[in-house]
């Protein structure tokens, strides 16, 4: 399930090492009080909330409005949790850039260490990204993730993506269960300041075009090209969002004969094909809505301003209630943690200062 997503402006730098040494230390302790008390389920929760993930990065000591607060609170994570997986059971994986495409191989690697089939965490790595950067169509291009799972194979993500555009990044947060959907309203809450024109191929709402898209990719190559030729001439109203050059035969020749040799089952199989990408997406959605008359979501996913709301109540009111828990919660951690009392003042002035208290 999809937790969250913020919205964050672009900053440049990285975190000084003198900081970034404090930040590992503290992390370390504070994911051994937490899984502790209240056990790896309940961190990979935490981590998919995008309000106490904030609140997280503001306490180990990053700006809290940083975009830079992403890659630097999930690579102090992954270096304080190093070494104490036996200890704790709980793992970090991915990170920024060429990091990020290790992933696999480094859930792989721990495969001895849990007790469930790794390859279905290297799924959930792949189509956690997958969806974010082809079915959610935002114009934010993913460049880190991070994927966080514990013994028994359940797992959160937190990944980000860029657009240089508007000199904004975006945040998603993942949290797995059971009966995660991952082409369905995959999310729980999505935070962001700026909303605009998004294909949203997971929405609820899409589910008539998400099947008739299924069904051309399915089709015989040369059926499908011969209605792809009629659409790309079609003259669709201005207001259409995905226009009809969207719509190119020769790219889709080589996509669909890899989609048909397939045959996939259902968009969520579909999606997972390599080389579908968003134009592949795009296109197939055109044509669904063009032949099949199966309209798909322009609905922005986003439903809430970044971190705890408006204090004007635009987009939404503040969430007092889960504001002061996310508080209280890191309080309480942070005086159960075993770092030096001068470090535990310093954590406890940066909550205070983050939540104005």
């Amino acid at each position: 399930m999809k937790t969250g997503t913020a919205h964050l402006p672009l900053h440049t730098g990285k975190a000084p090492a003198w900081l970034f040494q404090r930040m590992k230390k503290l992390a370390r302790e504070m994911v051994l009080v937490i899984v502790d008390e209240f056990g790896t389920e309940e961190l990979l929760r935490k981590l998919s909330d995008p309000f106490w993930f904030q609140a997280f990065g503001c306490v180990l000591g990053f700006d809290w409005h940083s975009s830079g607060l992403t890659t630097t609170v999930c690579g102090a994570l992954k270096e304080g949790a190093k070494g104490i997986e036996h200890e704790t059971g709980f793992f970090v994986a991915g990170g920024k850039g060429k990091v990020s495409r290790k992933t696999p191989d480094e859930i792989l690697a721990q495969a001895d260490r849990i007790d469930t089939d790794p390859e279905s965490l290297v799924y959930a790595s792949k189509m956690s990204a997958k969806v974010d950067s082809a079915a959610v169509q935002d114009g934010y291009q993913l460049y880190h993730h991070a994927f966080f799972f514990n013994r028994e194979g359940s797992w959160a993500v937190v990944q980000q993506g860029m657009n240089t555009d508007n000199a904004f990044a975006r945040r998603y947060h993942w949290l797995g269960r059971e009966d995660l959907d991952f082409t369905s309203d995959p999310h729980k809450a999505v935070c962001c300041n700026l909303r605009g024109i998004v294909l949203n191929l997971v929405a609820a709402e899409g589910g008539e075009n998400r099947d008739a898209s299924t069904r051309l990719a399915s089709e015989k190559t040369d059926l499908v090209l011969k209605e792809a030729v009629k659409i790309s001439s079609l003259e669709l109203p201005a207001r259409h969002k995905v226009m009809a050059r969207e719509i190119n035969p020769d790219y889709l020749s080589r996509i669909l004969l890899k989609t048909y040799e397939s045959q996939p089952a259902d968009f969520e199989s579909l999606l997972s094909i390599k080389g579908v990408g968003p134009k592949t997406l795009r296109a197939l959605s055109l044509m669904a809505e063009v032949i099949y008359g199966a309209e798909p979501s322009f609905r922005d996913p986003a439903r809430f301003s970044y971190a705890h709301g408006g204090k004007d109540g635009t987009p939404y009111p503040v969430d007092r209630a889960l504001y002061d828990r996310s508080i209280h919660f890191l309080r309480e951690t942070i005086n159960s943690s075993k770092i030096e009392n001068s470090e535990k003042i310093k954590a406890f002035k940066r909550l205070s200062s983050f939540s104005g208290k």
